[in-house]
């Protein structure tokens, strides 16, 4: 008889479900993954909810430098020698996270193309993000760039139809993340509510309308109907 022919590797599956060297957890709210610091030994993919990165200075200041979602990587410095992870991976919601030892990782990615593929992929699509956000911080005003932050946690521009912004993400969290106070975060989220771009109902819901922020040189006054 002929031998039984091997399942094909589905990446899919192989990031869907528990096997060697891979584990699925869940986590409750503000869980950490990971700990800056700790010893870098496995990459973790998010299959629900949303985890914050941050980094901490050594003066003690806290940046977030991240806030990723579902089929998304983290840890994966340790696949280029990183021996430490150079930042705390904090759960902000309910999450369903695998966790792939490296060696097992590194594996997969040595002998099946087409997981090898998708990770370079994804890497790509990160890389441009960094980019992007560094430009941003670099050119843009903190309106602007409040403007583009609630954009993309509402993923905008992805796949699929935007979904609104959980409550969690506090105006603390975003100065964090645009690089300014959160005074500043609470004049523009009050400007933004006052001009129909984004709206509270138990949760904040960001609307299309707010591109127009990100796309215009200008931004937009808020006229007499809406003081």
């Amino acid at each position: 008889m002929a031998p039984a022919r091997k399942p094909k590797f589905n990446p899919s599956v192989f990031l869907a479900e528990a096997g060697l060297g891979r584990t699925v957890s869940k986590y409750r709210e503000r869980e950490n993954l990971f700990q800056q610091g700790a010893p870098a030994d496995a990459v973790f993919f998010i299959q629900a909810g949303k985890v914050k990165l941050t980094v901490l200075s050594r003066q003690g200041k806290e940046a977030v430098v991240a806030i990723l979602g579902p089929d998304e990587f983290l840890g994966q410095g340790c696949l280029t020698g990183q021996r430490i992870y150079m930042a705390t991976a904090e759960t902000m919601t309910k999450c369903q996270i695998m966790r792939i030892n490296k060696a097992s990782f590194v594996e997969v990615l040595h002998e099946q193309p087409t997981f090898a593929e998708k990770f370079l992929s994804y890497l790509l699509l990160r890389t441009t993000r960094v980019e992007e956000d560094l430009v941003d911080q670099l050119f843009n005003s903190s309106e602007k760039r409040l403007a583009r932050a609630l954009l993309l946690l509402a993923n905008f521009g992805k796949d699929g139809k935007p979904e609104t912004v959980m409550a969690k993400i506090s105006q603390e969290t975003l100065a964090e993340m645009i690089g300014t106070t959160r005074s500043r975060v609470s004049f523009f989220m009050n400007k933004f509510r006052k001009m129909g771009y984004i709206s509270y109902n138990g949760h904040l819901e960001v609307h299309s309308s707010l591109l127009s922020v990100v796309l215009n040189d200008t931004p937009p006054r808020i006229s007499a109907d809406h003081a």
